[in-house]
């Protein structure tokens, strides 16, 4: 992202361009100060001094975002790739702090901009990225002995089909869940590559990833059911 604010610390002079006020204008606004101009320029410098270092915080925030979020989803590719659970959900619910933490400092931006008067037009209204979205309809169908057209002499003729079906039913667990990993880490370099900075986009992006947290436990669930892995 470019830079808000002037290259190196700010000085003096970029202090008084920001904020465009005379004496008098700065004594009303300070206040309490009687005739101590020099106390009273002092103190607005210094005001205006912890403005541009959190309006800096701010921009490390969301600058270093779209790469905190790129790495965390490359950690999810290799975490679902090995059914790492618990470290899953931390990473889960460590971009949800990280989008906590970029909304809170595009916030802090704007309101530390419209006081220093350079308040820019919040595109709010903008269309966002479309999100999207994976259910379990979508996987690949598990191959199963007992379908509609399936019929049996007896239990052995049943348990000779399950043997037969057992390659393809796991090569079907190992395509969902393949399927589901794909789509959350690609869920997750997608919103990376805004930065989470669109509030909407970001919301709907990270709620799509639990759900397809969930899928992915679901895959985990009906694969330990059916073939005991």
């Amino acid at each position: 992202m470019v830079s808000r604010l002037p290259v190196g610390r700010p000085y003096i002079e970029d202090l008084l361009e920001a904020v465009p006020i005379s004496v008098v204008e700065l004594r009303n606004a300070v206040g309490l100060f009687d005739e101590d101009t020099a106390g009273m320029l002092r103190a607005s410098i210094a005001t205006a001094e912890r403005a541009f270092a959190e309006l800096s915080a701010c921009d490390r925030v969301i600058d270093e975002a779209a790469t905190r979020g790129e790495n965390a989803a490359g950690r999810l590719q290799e975490l679902l790739t090995h059914e790492a659970r618990e470290e899953v959900v931390a990473e889960l619910n460590a971009l949800d702090m990280l989008a906590g933490e970029v909304r809170q400092s595009v916030v802090t931006l704007c309101l530390l901009n419209r006081i220093l008067g350079r308040e820019t037009a919040v595109e709010d209204d903008m269309p966002s990225a479309e999100v999207p979205l994976l259910r379990e309809s979508d996987l690949r169908g598990l191959p199963s002995t007992y379908g509609e057209d399936a019929e049996y002499d007896d239990l052995l003729a049943m348990a000779d089909r399950g043997a037969e079906l057992a390659p393809q039913l796991e090569q079907a667990h190992k395509e969902r869940l393949s399927a589901v990993t794909e789509h959350l880490v690609a869920v997750v370099h997608q919103v990376a590559k805004t930065g989470f900075a669109e509030e909407r986009f970001t919301r709907a992006s990270l709620r799509e990833a639990r759900l397809a947290h969930v899928l992915w436990l679901r895959c985990l669930a009906q694969r330990q059911q059916s073939i005991g892995t």
